[in-house]
């Protein structure tokens, strides 16, 4: 059955009039949605660790900037905009002993909900408002009046009103403008979970590098290799954003669109399905959500391991090189770990 779409017009900010909300961390998600509420009309303010690096920015875009503990107690409406794998220090140390009733803790990820990293109240609200973008996404679309389309769930309706405040959120920091879609935490977070891994950054990457792999051990230029398996992807999913894959299909040569037709599912056959099917188990059932866990709590050994080894690729070296002869390429220096709690 097709998702129902709720739209800006069908919403209201009223669930937020006369409300407090915190947004605990003031990284990318964080300061989307904080700024954009703010600018919205309802009253922000910012929970922070002492020291956190983050204040002296949240300050300057003139916000109220507490201890999260204090922000907690004085807040009505909660947001916890930190790391996954930080949410059970932070919760358990300054969340849940200054939860009250009447207050309402949301969250832009089910993940620590869903997997009970964290025990998740009874006796307040909680929600889910994700875009369906990231923060730097959800702000720059808020500010040309535009919007990105965004997800709600209620996990615990305490006040009777949950679902009211969660749309009220949403409409704050733009999302109505894109579209609400109504779920629960159990399917955006397994969802979510299967897109990264298997499609959009796993898959994605895993089947450029491969196809960069195969035409450079074939005696290829790695420099002709880069551009048909890295560059043109842009292209490619640009196309399929704004007009679908039949969209696509019909703006490339027919030649190219054979080939996709009949060579595709050669390659993406029933046995890269079969092991889908196989991550999608072990994101179900808890595996790879105590897989993450323990590595992170473990000082992330494997995982830093990986990072390095990924960095030192050959598909990174030419494709440094030659981005920096692309002018016309916006440079971005994303190095270094996903923004941590700020």
């Amino acid at each position: 059955m097709a998702a129902t779409v709720i739209t800006d017009n069908e919403t209201s900010l009223a669930p937020l009039e006369g409300k407090t909300c915190a947004v605990i961390g003031f990284g990318s998600q964080g300061h989307a949605h904080a700024l954009n509420l703010k600018e919205s009309g309802v009253n922000v303010i910012i929970g922070l660790y002492p020291g956190s690096k983050s204040r002296a920015s949240a300050e300057e875009k003139g916000f109220e900037v507490l201890d999260t503990a204090e922000a907690v107690k004085k807040a009505d409406v909660i947001m916890v905009a930190v790391p996954d794998t930080v949410i059970p220090k932070v919760y358990n140390a300054d969340i849940a002993p200054n939860l009250t009733e009447g207050k309402t803790l949301l969250f832009s990820h089910g993940f620590a909900v869903h997997f009970k990293t964290i025990e998740a109240p009874t006796n307040v609200n909680v929600i889910m408002v994700a875009p369906k973008g990231p923060g730097h996404l959800v702000r720059r679309q808020y500010t040309e009046g535009k919007g990105v389309p965004t997800l709600i769930a209620v996990h615990n309706d305490a006040s009777g009103d949950a679902r009211d405040i969660a749309l009220a959120w949403a409409k704050g920091i733009g999302g109505t403008r894109g579209g609400v879609f109504q779920t629960d935490f159990k399917e955006e977070t397994e969802t979510d979970l299967f897109g990264e891994q298997c499609v959009l950054c796993g898959g994605a990457s895993a089947l450029v590098k491969a196809g960069f792999e195969v035409l450079v051990e074939a005696g290829y230029q790695p420099e002709m290799a880069y551009f048909e398996c890295l560059h043109e992807l842009k292209l490619i999913v640009d196309l399929m954003f704004e007009s679908g894959i039949a969209g696509m299909r019909f703006s490339i040569s027919e030649t190219a669109e054979y080939g996709d037709v009949t060579v595709g599912p050669k390659i993406i056959d029933e046995h890269v399905k079969e092991n889908m099917r196989k991550q999608l188990k072990a994101i179900q059932n808890g595996d790879f959500a105590r897989e993450w866990t323990a590595e992170y709590n473990a000082g992330q050994p494997n995982f830093n391991r990986i990072r390095e080894e990924e960095a030192k690729h050959q598909i990174e070296e030419v494709g440094g090189r030659l981005r920096s002869l692309m002018t016309w390429v916006k440079k971005r220096n994303l190095g270094g770990s996903q923004a941590s709690y700020e």
